[in-house]
């Protein structure tokens, strides 16, 4: 998991929110904050920098002010509570694989006529 700080060039909300939305698009981004008095944003996940920072500059003036690993919280040794075992259930009979059904042949009835060359009329 990296820390990656970035300055940008924000001028209202509406650049905050694209370069947001942008930021969080990104695939392995789990946080992002923006701190609109240092104009910078603090993005938190397993991303690449140069990447991030391609993608943004699309939207405001993008730069890298540092990469490091994020502090992760000190978390106290607490046992886990015992969860009772649930029962094993039986599993279903599996379903059989349906056939497609059958279609019926059909029959063209044709007619012949024993003088070709008679009188459509008559």
């Amino acid at each position: 998991m990296k820390k990656v700080v970035l300055q940008l060039d924000l001028h209202g909300d509406r650049i905050k929110q694209k370069a947001m939305k942008t930021a969080s698009g990104l695939s392995g981004v789990e946080s992002v904050s923006v701190h609109m008095k240092d104009m910078k944003m603090i993005v938190l996940g397993d991303i690449d920098p140069v990447s991030a920072v391609s993608k943004l500059r699309k939207c405001c003036h993008t730069e890298i002010v540092s990469v490091g690993p994020a502090k992760e919280e000190k978390k106290e040794n607490v046992e886990p509570a015992k969860v009772p075992v649930p029962l094993k259930l039986h599993e279903a009979y599996p379903l059989y694989y349906q056939m497609t059904p059958h279609y019926g042949q059909s029959h063209y009835v044709t007619s012949y006529e024993e003088d070709p060359s008679g009188c459509v009329i008559c």
